[in-house]
Protein backbone atom coordinates (compact mmCIF):
# COMPACT_ATOMS: atom_id res chain seq x y z
CA UNK A 1 0.00 0.00 0.00
CA UNK A 2 2.89 2.38 0.74
CA UNK A 3 5.14 1.51 -2.19
CA UNK A 4 3.06 2.18 -5.30
CA UNK A 5 5.49 2.28 -8.20
CA UNK A 6 4.44 -0.25 -10.81
CA UNK A 7 7.53 -1.88 -12.29
CA UNK A 8 9.56 -0.61 -9.34
CA UNK A 9 7.63 -2.93 -7.04
CA UNK A 10 8.59 -6.00 -9.05
CA UNK A 11 12.23 -4.91 -9.05
CA UNK A 12 12.12 -4.22 -5.31
CA UNK A 13 10.93 -7.76 -4.58
CA UNK A 14 13.94 -9.19 -6.42
CA UNK A 15 16.31 -6.79 -4.66
CA UNK A 16 14.93 -7.64 -1.22
CA UNK A 17 15.10 -11.37 -1.95
CA UNK A 18 18.72 -11.05 -3.12
CA UNK A 19 19.73 -9.01 -0.08
CA UNK A 20 20.93 -6.08 -2.20
CA UNK A 21 22.54 -3.13 -0.37
CA UNK A 22 20.12 -0.32 0.45
CA UNK A 23 22.05 2.32 -1.50
CA UNK A 24 22.05 0.11 -4.60
CA UNK A 25 18.30 -0.50 -4.28
CA UNK A 26 17.58 3.23 -3.86
CA UNK A 27 19.69 4.15 -6.89
CA UNK A 28 18.17 1.48 -9.11
CA UNK A 29 14.63 2.43 -8.09
CA UNK A 30 15.42 6.06 -8.89
CA UNK A 31 16.62 5.17 -12.39
CA UNK A 32 13.64 2.90 -13.09
CA UNK A 33 11.10 5.46 -11.86
CA UNK A 34 12.78 8.54 -13.34
CA UNK A 35 10.08 8.62 -16.01
CA UNK A 36 7.65 9.81 -13.34
CA UNK A 37 9.43 13.18 -13.32
CA UNK A 38 8.41 13.65 -16.95
CA UNK A 39 4.87 12.53 -16.08
CA UNK A 40 4.66 15.04 -13.24
CA UNK A 41 5.90 17.97 -15.32
CA UNK A 42 3.36 17.28 -18.06
CA UNK A 43 0.52 17.10 -15.50
CA UNK A 44 1.22 20.43 -13.78
CA UNK A 45 -1.59 22.28 -15.56
CA UNK A 46 -4.14 19.52 -14.99
CA UNK A 47 -3.31 19.29 -11.28
CA UNK A 48 -3.26 23.06 -10.79
CA UNK A 49 -6.83 23.31 -9.45
CA UNK A 50 -6.98 19.90 -7.77
CA UNK A 51 -7.00 21.46 -4.30
CA UNK A 52 -6.63 19.05 -1.38
CA UNK A 53 -6.57 16.09 -3.81
CA UNK A 54 -3.21 17.19 -5.24
CA UNK A 55 -0.88 15.37 -2.74
CA UNK A 56 -2.60 12.05 -3.38
CA UNK A 57 -2.70 12.64 -7.15
CA UNK A 58 1.07 13.16 -7.12
CA UNK A 59 1.58 9.98 -5.10
CA UNK A 60 -0.75 7.89 -7.28
CA UNK A 61 0.58 8.99 -10.70
CA UNK A 62 1.51 5.66 -12.29
CA UNK A 63 1.87 4.74 -15.96
CA UNK A 64 -1.75 3.61 -16.25
CA UNK A 65 -3.13 6.63 -14.38
CA UNK A 66 -1.02 8.99 -16.48
CA UNK A 67 -2.30 7.37 -19.69
CA UNK A 68 -5.89 7.99 -18.58
CA UNK A 69 -5.56 11.47 -17.06
CA UNK A 70 -3.31 12.87 -19.77
CA UNK A 71 -6.07 12.19 -22.29
CA UNK A 72 -8.26 14.79 -20.58
CA UNK A 73 -8.46 18.16 -22.34
CA UNK A 74 -6.15 20.82 -20.85
CA UNK A 75 -7.91 23.11 -18.34
CA UNK A 76 -7.76 26.15 -20.62
CA UNK A 77 -9.66 24.33 -23.39
CA UNK A 78 -12.82 23.98 -21.32
CA UNK A 79 -13.87 20.96 -23.39
CA UNK A 80 -14.53 18.64 -20.45
CA UNK A 81 -17.52 20.66 -19.17
CA UNK A 82 -16.26 20.31 -15.58
CA UNK A 83 -15.16 22.97 -13.13
CA UNK A 84 -11.71 22.82 -11.59
CA UNK A 85 -13.06 21.25 -8.39
CA UNK A 86 -15.11 18.67 -10.33
CA UNK A 87 -12.13 17.72 -12.48
CA UNK A 88 -9.94 17.41 -9.39
CA UNK A 89 -12.47 15.04 -7.82
CA UNK A 90 -12.73 13.05 -11.06
CA UNK A 91 -8.95 12.66 -11.31
CA UNK A 92 -8.82 11.65 -7.64
CA UNK A 93 -11.42 8.90 -8.17
CA UNK A 94 -9.62 7.58 -11.26
CA UNK A 95 -6.32 7.50 -9.35
CA UNK A 96 -7.93 5.87 -6.32
CA UNK A 97 -9.61 3.16 -8.39
CA UNK A 98 -6.34 2.38 -10.17
CA UNK A 99 -4.63 2.18 -6.78
CA UNK A 100 -7.26 -0.26 -5.49
CA UNK A 101 -7.19 -2.36 -8.66
CA UNK A 102 -3.40 -2.59 -8.58
CA UNK A 103 -3.16 -3.66 -4.95
CA UNK A 104 -6.10 -6.05 -5.21
CA UNK A 105 -4.63 -7.61 -8.34
CA UNK A 106 -1.20 -7.90 -6.74
CA UNK A 107 -2.67 -9.63 -3.69
CA UNK A 108 -4.83 -11.94 -5.81
CA UNK A 109 -1.85 -12.83 -8.01
CA UNK A 110 0.41 -13.52 -5.04
CA UNK A 111 -2.19 -15.82 -3.46
CA UNK A 112 -3.18 -17.57 -6.69
CA UNK A 113 0.46 -18.06 -7.67
CA UNK A 114 1.00 -20.37 -4.71
CA UNK A 115 -1.77 -22.69 -5.91
CA UNK A 116 -1.17 -22.71 -9.67
CA UNK A 117 0.65 -25.98 -10.47
CA UNK A 118 2.07 -25.16 -13.89
CA UNK A 119 5.06 -23.03 -14.82
CA UNK A 120 4.51 -19.37 -15.63
CA UNK A 121 7.65 -18.78 -17.67
CA UNK A 122 7.27 -15.72 -19.87
CA UNK A 123 4.34 -14.19 -18.00
CA UNK A 124 6.62 -11.32 -17.06
CA UNK A 125 6.22 -10.09 -20.64
CA UNK A 126 2.73 -8.94 -19.65
CA UNK A 127 4.27 -5.80 -18.15
CA UNK A 128 6.19 -5.10 -21.36
CA UNK A 129 3.01 -5.63 -23.36
CA UNK A 130 1.21 -3.15 -21.09
CA UNK A 131 3.80 -0.46 -21.80
CA UNK A 132 3.53 -1.12 -25.54
CA UNK A 133 -0.26 -0.69 -25.43
CA UNK A 134 0.05 2.54 -23.44
CA UNK A 135 2.63 3.86 -25.91
CA UNK A 136 0.45 3.07 -28.93
CA UNK A 137 -2.49 4.81 -27.28
CA UNK A 138 -0.40 7.92 -26.67
CA UNK A 139 0.93 7.93 -30.25
CA UNK A 140 -2.61 7.78 -31.62
CA UNK A 141 -3.81 10.51 -29.26
CA UNK A 142 -1.06 13.13 -29.53
CA UNK A 143 -0.26 12.51 -33.23
CA UNK A 144 3.37 13.55 -32.67
CA UNK A 145 5.63 10.60 -33.48
CA UNK A 146 8.92 12.47 -32.95
CA UNK A 147 9.22 11.92 -29.15
CA UNK A 148 8.56 8.20 -29.53
CA UNK A 149 11.00 7.78 -32.42
CA UNK A 150 13.76 9.70 -30.63
CA UNK A 151 13.25 7.85 -27.33
CA UNK A 152 13.29 4.48 -29.12
CA UNK A 153 16.52 5.27 -30.95
CA UNK A 154 18.08 6.65 -27.75
CA UNK A 155 17.18 3.56 -25.73
CA UNK A 156 18.50 1.23 -28.43
CA UNK A 157 21.74 3.22 -28.68
CA UNK A 158 22.19 3.11 -24.89
CA UNK A 159 21.71 -0.66 -24.87
CA UNK A 160 24.38 -1.17 -27.53
CA UNK A 161 26.87 1.51 -26.47
CA UNK A 162 26.85 1.19 -22.67
CA UNK A 163 28.45 -1.79 -20.90
CA UNK A 164 26.15 -4.74 -20.25
CA UNK A 165 25.31 -4.00 -16.60
CA UNK A 166 24.77 -0.29 -17.22
CA UNK A 167 22.70 -0.58 -20.40
CA UNK A 168 19.73 -2.17 -18.67
CA UNK A 169 19.73 0.49 -15.96
CA UNK A 170 20.40 3.63 -17.97
CA UNK A 171 18.72 2.99 -21.34
CA UNK A 172 15.36 4.29 -20.06
CA UNK A 173 16.92 7.32 -18.39
CA UNK A 174 18.98 8.11 -21.49
CA UNK A 175 15.93 7.80 -23.73
CA UNK A 176 13.90 10.12 -21.50
CA UNK A 177 16.57 12.82 -21.22
CA UNK A 178 17.52 12.82 -24.91
CA UNK A 179 13.92 12.72 -26.18
CA UNK A 180 12.87 15.58 -23.88
CA UNK A 181 15.85 17.64 -25.04
CA UNK A 182 15.21 17.02 -28.74
CA UNK A 183 11.46 17.68 -28.47
CA UNK A 184 12.06 20.95 -26.58
CA UNK A 185 14.58 21.99 -29.23
CA UNK A 186 12.21 21.33 -32.12
CA UNK A 187 9.20 22.90 -30.39
CA UNK A 188 11.30 25.92 -29.43
CA UNK A 189 12.18 26.45 -33.09
CA UNK A 190 8.63 25.86 -34.25
CA UNK A 191 7.04 28.36 -31.85
CA UNK A 192 8.58 31.51 -33.42
CA UNK A 193 7.63 30.27 -36.88
CA UNK A 194 4.03 29.67 -35.81
CA UNK A 195 3.86 33.10 -34.17
CA UNK A 196 5.20 34.74 -37.30
CA UNK A 197 2.65 32.90 -39.42
CA UNK A 198 -0.24 34.05 -37.27
CA UNK A 199 1.01 37.61 -37.32
CA UNK A 200 1.16 37.67 -41.14
CA UNK A 201 -1.81 38.95 -43.11
CA UNK A 202 -3.88 36.50 -45.24
CA UNK A 203 -2.17 37.67 -48.41
CA UNK A 204 1.27 37.13 -46.86
CA UNK A 205 2.20 40.82 -47.15
CA UNK A 206 3.11 41.23 -43.50
CA UNK A 207 1.59 41.92 -40.09
CA UNK A 208 -2.02 43.00 -39.99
Amino acid sequence: MVMYAGAGQFIAVGLFAAGAPLIYAVFLEFVVNARHMAYGISMLRRYRDAGHFKPYLIFALTDETFALLSSLPPPENGESGMTGAEKGRFMFLVSLLNHIYWNAGTLAGALAGTFIPWKLDGIGFALTALFIVLMIEQIIRVKKPLPFIVSGISAAAAVFLLPGALSARFSLLAAMVISLGVVQLFEGRAAPANSAGKAASPDGSGPC
